[in-house]
């Protein structure tokens, strides 16, 4: 590294308080101050925050910045974040004169997410790096001519994308306008560091039943933002496979969920597991492994992108069985991270997990090092961004 930049994190870990937004912002923001940078979070979008307890937007922010200051404490960085309330404009953290003052000083400034469309006042900042951690829904709105995300991602001065096969001949995915340069999910290690815990007997992973709103068309087809019409294809997993399988999930209807417990999965309460990045955590390192779906939109067309909570699971060395989306093109499969695309494959790798565990568990982790650690995936995006 040439030298110490003051390097701005924008994310929504306190708009969506959930564990693996957390996770996501806080392996950006750690990992960069492990670097060396000095770094600082801010959350101004203004949007309304959601309240996971009920599941809806609120007009009140007061659980979700109490969400956002324990975690940045936890990890000593409480003095280094601010969150603006947009319907009382009120300044959480750090005064907004504060926040002003960073804006025209920072050497860079990361829209993790896109979590903010970039103001006036965004703009002082040099280098404006947007991150796309959801491939695809805004490349084709771009490709459909529209001017509000033109101007949107014009706003910055360098684009990245977990859509690590975009702009590859495999990929559906329309590219204009713009330069999408390749990164991965970071990682650090030592905070997913399993130790001595010992894996349960489960199968696992977090997720949502039915995503709703970024359905895109591409040359007439429909490609859907949601894996519940993947996870129909494997709903028979836990019989045909005699593995146990839990979920951690929002179920939309009593129906759906009672759909999923019929075909032999077990069903947990998401609202513990994603309250705090601790339950989080603890719910991944007990884990026997993942096994998951993604989003329709990414597996058929191939975008290249990859879980952050999937992630996690390697880093904790628990291997992952996960649909393959294009990324088995550039990380390698077949011992600690299993790509699939029928129920045999699945049901293979299971086998070859169960049949040799730890030395998966050792692959895993490996995985995960040479891959996802946040130093060389940070270095890296900071490079192509002369950072």
């Amino acid at each position: 590294m040439a030298s110490r930049k003051t390097i701005l994190v924008l994310h929504v870990a306190g708009q969506i308080p959930l564990a693996g937004v957390a996770w996501q912002a806080l392996h950006h923001v750690l990992g960069l101050r492990r670097l060396g940078h000095d770094v600082w979070y801010i959350e101004d979008s203004g949007a309304r925050p959601y309240d996971p307890r009920s599941q809806t937007f609120a007009d009140d922010c007061s659980y979700n910045v109490a969400f956002l200051r324990n975690m940045m404490e936890r990890f000593d960085l409480g003095d280094r974040w601010a969150y603006w309330d947009g319907i009382s404009d009120t300044w959480h953290g750090l005064p907004g004169t504060r926040v002003a003052e960073l804006y025209a000083a920072a050497d860079a400034m990361i829209n993790l997410s896109g979590a903010t469309h970039l103001r006036d006042e965004h703009m002082a900042c040099p280098v404006r790096v947007f991150v796309d951690t959801d491939p695809g829904y805004e490349q084709a709105r771009l490709a459909e001519g529209d001017v509000g995300v033109q101007r949107y991602l014009g706003a910055h001065t360098h684009h990245f994308t977990y859509g690590e096969n975009l702009g590859q001949a495999d990929c559906a995915i329309p590219i204009v306008d713009f330069t999408w340069r390749p990164t991965r999910p970071p990682v650090l290690l030592d905070l997913w560091d399993a130790g001595c815990v010992a894996a349960g007997p489960f199968f696992t992973s977090v997720a949502t039943w039915e995503n709703k709103g970024k359905d895109i068309v591409i040359a007439g087809e429909t490609y859907r933002w949601s894996k519940h019409v993947n996870f129909l294809d494997f709903l028979d997993l836990p019989r045909l496979a005699l593995q146990p399988c839990r979920l951690a999930m929002w179920s939309p209807t009593d129906e759906v969920e009672q759909r999923v417990r019929d075909a032999g999965w077990d069903i947990v309460d998401p609202v513990p597991v994603s309250a705090d990045m601790q339950p989080y955590r603890d719910f991944i390192v007990t884990s026997r492994a993942e096994f998951t779906v993604a989003k329709d939109i990414y597996v058929r067309a191939r975008t290249g992108w990859f879980s952050d909570r999937s992630v996690c699971y390697l880093a904790a060395g628990r291997p992952v069985v996960t649909q393959d989306t294009g990324f088995s093109k550039n990380i390698p499969n077949g011992a600690g991270l299993f790509a699939f695309s029928t129920i045999e494959e699945v049901r293979e790798a299971i086998w070859q997990i169960n049949g040799d565990y730890m030395n998966q568990c050792h692959a895993a982790r490996e995985l995960a090092h040479e891959y996802f650690d946040a130093d060389a995936v940070l270095r890296n995006l900071l490079k192509q961004a002369d950072i």
